[in-house]
């Protein structure tokens, strides 16, 4: 779909239709007034007999609406104004959105952009309506024999600011919204690719896809030979089950003025399959552990998203591939690796892998010297428990980092929870035959994985973000999220402006 802003008077506005926002009980936004007086009272008429309350998500499409040049004027129920946030502000903007799909209106003019919303501008106003709009109209379809018929689809959306001087900062949220839900779709549709199809291999694929698309970025593959010689045994144990072979890749961005400027690391867990192992997962809902790939998938949707807005950064994105199986040649239970900074473990249960493969892949990447590395997992099931489908974790060694991951998170409203850390998690990972067991039992299951990671990031600024929760939804709804890729995009952008 194409965005632009401008600014505009409402009642000039030639064009399929003008959205406008009334709020409870029956109260005009200023652009509706404006119509309003257009129209010699004709919507304020309408409201008074009871056609729309003005409750959000509410609508009221008008068509030849007197004296105004549109040919239809869709009024969008906003709730109550002293209290319109960032959620309710999405809903209304995808109501909207799905009414004039309906109704087959191939452009509009929104004046929703205008609206107050609680501690955000005009710049977060257009960016989370290019967000909302992106995820209103996401379908995955690749593998539907049959597509979904759109009779007219909608195609241009103008959002209007109502300060001209604000015009320069409207075009640069659509440029940066166009960007964050480029990203967002692509580790959508990298996750929600099926198993038989999105394996390392496939990971690998898409990772060397990016270095044709883009000049600023390179890409290696590291193959089980090569981690083999550098001793990554933890990664190789995982996906010796395995029929596919794992595949670690390096996507490195350099756009930096300065290029000896240290990159800025984030690693994604890429479990593109995990039955468990011999430790194997209950059969309910398995087919949902093509998921595993989650941290993966929002590492190579960032890196899509920085090389979209082409911003002056040095960045790796690392997309850690592998796949968890059980079969004669699966490591065990009881089983002690070596891992590649020398450290050995103690496997208690082969479920908890995704520790494993980025224990290695935390040590590999200490060779590029990182300014910081952020490793994104959907590592447990614990953190769901702890904090739902609504934040993700945050653990972190380093309190200024953590910080401004929190701040990216509440920016970008891809939000997020610090967990702790210590020294008594530690105690709970102690093994009787090695330096460290693979889990530290019931209590504290999200805080223990991250404190096992811990163990080997002694060599730079680190931060970790399990997922579990908030990479992908259930149910009737299923699907992938693309989360964290707005908290990680926004933190790099804040690594740019601040």
């Amino acid at each position: 779909m194409e965005f632009s802003v401008k600014n505009g008077s409402v009642e000039k506005q030639r064009t399929a239709c003008v959205v406008v926002g009334v709020y409870e009980s029956r109260r005009l936004s200023a652009a509706a007034e404006q119509l309003d007086q257009l129209s010699e009272g004709y919507l304020s008429g309408l409201l008074r007999r009871g056609y729309l309350e003005g409750k959000a998500g509410q609508t009221l499409l008008l068509h030849s609406v007197p004296n105004v040049l549109a040919d239809r004027v869709l009024l969008v129920g906003c709730g109550k104004e002293r209290e319109l946030n960032e959620r309710q502000y999405k809903q209304i903007i995808q109501k909207s959105v799905q009414v004039l799909q309906e109704t087959g209106s191939m452009e509009a003019v929104s004046f929703l952009t205008e609206l107050h919303v609680k501690g955000r501008s005009t710049y977060w106003n257009v960016r989370f309506a290019i967000e909302a709009i992106h995820e209103s109209l996401y379908a995955y379809n690749d593998f539907k024999s049959i597509k979904p018929e759109v009779r007219r689809e909608l195609k241009k959306m103008v959002f209007n600011v109502a300060n001209r001087k604000e015009l320069a900062e409207a075009e640069r949220a659509v440029e940066q919204g166009k960007a964050v839900a480029c990203g967002v779709n692509f580790a959508k549709n990298v996750a929600n690719c099926p198993p038989n199809v999105c394996n390392p291999a496939y990971l690998a694929e898409l990772a060397k896809g990016l270095a044709k698309e883009y000049s600023t970025i390179k890409t290696t593959i590291i193959d089980e030979k090569i981690m083999a010689k550098e001793g990554m045994n933890a990664y190789l144990a995982v996906s010796r089950g395995s029929h596919n072979e794992a595949f670690m890749s390096i996507i490195e961005y350099k756009n930096h003025p300065d290029k000896n400027a240290k990159p800025i690391v984030l690693v994604g867990k890429g479990l593109t399959f995990d039955s468990g192992g011999i430790s194997i997962k209950p059969a309910e809902s398995m087919d949902e552990m093509k998921y595993d790939m989650g941290g993966a998938a929002s590492v190579y949707g960032t890196m899509k998203a920085i090389a979209e807005m082409n911003l002056p950064l040095n960045v790796i994105g690392v997309l850690a591939g592998c796949e968890n199986m059980a079969d004669g040649n699966a490591y065990r239970p009881g089983d002690i690796l070596t891992t590649m900074s020398g450290l050995t473990v103690e496997v208690l249960n082969t479920d908890a892998e995704g520790r494993l493969v980025l224990c290695d892949t935390l040590t590999y990447v200490e060779r590029f010297e990182p300014e910081l590395v952020i490793d994104i997992a959907t590592l447990t099931g614990a953190c769901m428990i702890a904090l739902g489908s609504h934040n993700s974790g945050l653990m972190s060694t380093h309190n200024p980092l953590a910080h401004e991951l929190l701040n990216a998170a509440e920016q970008a409203d891809d939000k997020a929870w610090r967990l702790p850390l210590g020294e008594e998690y530690q105690e709970q990972l102690k093994s009787n035959f090695a330096d460290l067991a693979n889990i530290g039992g019931r209590l504290g299951g999200a805080i223990t994985a991250g404190q096992f990671l811990s163990n080997f990031t002694k060599k730079y600024h680190w931060a970790h973000l399990d997922i579990a929760g908030t990479a992908w939804k259930s149910g009737v709804t299923k699907g992938a999220t693309g989360r964290p890729v707005p908290l990680l995009t926004q933190f790099l952008i804040n690594r740019v402006e601040g």
